[in-house]
């Protein structure tokens, strides 16, 4: 204990008195590299299941957002699990430190488990209700029944990374991850083509793929938990029910949880709505997400390592330093975010034919960037840093909203309006919808786009009040 509670009191020491920035950028280069990592894996899928043609490609695509509406709801206990850990750590109390620890991973078995068998039986609904075209849909059922398989183990490694970046090591979750996607990246050739003697499986090999990745990912974790490798150690008396604990996780974690779990459903819904014009329209915007999820790691990671010196900040009742740190972060992210975007546009066309050179798609790239991309350091430098201040406080009521408003309350019925509605009459004025966007998918991606603007200056403003600068571990 007293070997683990040093290496988590060194950190402390930094993150509570040490400069910001450099502390800042100390904890984020691993989540950086993990996020680099984690996309290098999404961008491998895409490459991969590009050769088998645009309907395999989408399949992944197609699925994550349903795979992700269930797996948000252990995200947001996570995310609670997390500000508990890093906020009693903050304030000097390793004993309850490690007793939230120790509830949150018995409380994540069980939830996982439950989502994986609820996540197989709603799949063949939810995917007919996204209007998958016949062409994806056995693509897509085939790869998600595969990864649903996985769910709980990757709610396991969600959840050792939560609480390693509670105490501010940063390190061991990305060597996990970086294990853990090589292995990905060397079976998804080798299970998709049926190299080496293994026979050819196609999509159901990427998702396979997956699977045996997060395998490997949880099965690592625990044994670094348990084994007292790392800042936390749990012991097999930690998994038995704590219902103090439970409790306070779940009041924090309710919110978000619900928060990222319509969020996530949102995104089913929009991916209805862009696959309403067809195939080429939703591969041309997979594509663009996974080069934005790319290029845009490094503010991510900023974010999550912000995240951290929050929670802890907060915990010590340091409320004007974790103010200055997330202004900061606000600042970094939005210079990193501008240049990424311009990246992209000036390269769009030869990075869009390594993925598919389909020539349909690479034209209608040029609609995403046009009318979405540019809104993009918005949603990272601003919406997103402010989401991540709010949640790792523990106000996730807050995040909730701000996330759901930008989503249910901006983005669908924005794109659903722009894309789909001829024309709009507001006071007895009509306006000409179908005249600006001529009823295309340049409307859908322009709402896209206008959502992540207005939601970053609503944000902005909410942060700027500061009633989020309150704990919520116990006096």
């Amino acid at each position: 204990m007293e070997r683990r509670a040093f290496r988590a009191k060194e950190m402390r020491e930094k993150i509570l008195n040490g400069p910001i920035e450099r502390t800042l950028l100390a904890l984020a280069g691993p989540l950086i590299v993990n996020n680099l990592v984690q996309v290098v894996y999404n961008i491998t899928d895409t490459f991969w299941l590009g050769k088998l043609g645009r309907q395999a490609l989408s399949a992944p695509g197609v699925t994550w957002p349903i795979i992700g509406t269930l797996m948000a709801l252990g995200m947001g206990f996570a995310m609670a699990g997390f500000s508990l850990v890093g906020q009693y750590v903050g304030a000097g109390r390793y004993e309850r430190a490690e007793r939230a620890a120790g509830a949150l991973y018995s409380m994540m078995i069980f939830f996982s488990t439950v989502s994986m068998a609820i996540g197989l039986l709603l799949l063949p609904s939810a995917l007919r209700f996204m209007k998958v075209s016949p062409g994806v849909y056995p693509y897509a059922l085939t790869y998600a029944t595969i990864v649903f398989a996985g769910v709980p183990f990757s709610f396991l490694a969600m959840t050792f990374g939560a609480l390693m970046r509670a105490v501010g090591d940063t390190k061991t979750p990305v060597k996990i991850n970086v294990l853990t996607v090589f292995v990905n990246i060397v079976l998804d050739p080798v299970l998709i083509f049926g190299l080496v003697g293994f026979p050819r499986m196609g999509v159901e090999g990427a998702a396979i793929a997956t699977l045996i990745s997060s395998v490997i990912g949880a099965s690592v974790g625990a044994y670094l938990l348990f084994t007292g490798r790392v800042s936390l150690r749990l012991r097999l008396a930690d998994l038995k029910p704590d219902w103090e604990f439970y409790g306070r996780i779940f009041r924090v974690g309710l919110p978000s949880s619900v928060g990222q779990s319509a969020n996530s459903f949102g995104f089913i819904l929009l991916t209805r709505i862009i696959f309403g014009f067809g195939d080429v329209t939703y591969a041309a915007y997979i594509i663009t997400t996974r080069l934005v999820n790319f290029i845009t790691s490094i503010s991510r990671g900023i974010s999550m390592a912000m995240g951290t010196m929050i929670a802890q900040n907060i915990g010590a009742e340091n409320y004007e330093r974790a103010k200055r740190i997330a202004e900061r972060t606000m600042l970094i992210n939005l210079a990193i975010a501008s240049f990424a975007v311009l990246i992209i546009g000036i390269f769009r066309v030869p990075i869009f034919k390594v993925f598919l050179d389909d020539p349909k798609v690479i034209k209608e790239s040029a609609i995403v960037m046009k009318y979405f991309l540019i809104s993009v350091p918005a949603f990272n430098g601003i919406m997103m840093v402010v989401n991540r201040t709010f949640s790792s406080a523990g106000h996730t009521k807050k995040s909730m909203i701000i996330s759901m408003f930008r989503l249910w309350g901006l983005r669908l019925p924005l794109s659903y309006i722009f894309g789909y509605v001829s024309g709009v009459t507001i006071a007895g004025i009509t306006i000409p919808l179908a005249s600006l966007f001529g009823m295309s998918s340049k409307g859908v991606f322009f709402g896209m786009g206008l959502s992540n603007f207005i939601a970053a200056a609503v944000a902005l403003a909410w942060f700027m009040r500061g009633t989020w600068m309150r704990r919520i571990i116990e006096e």
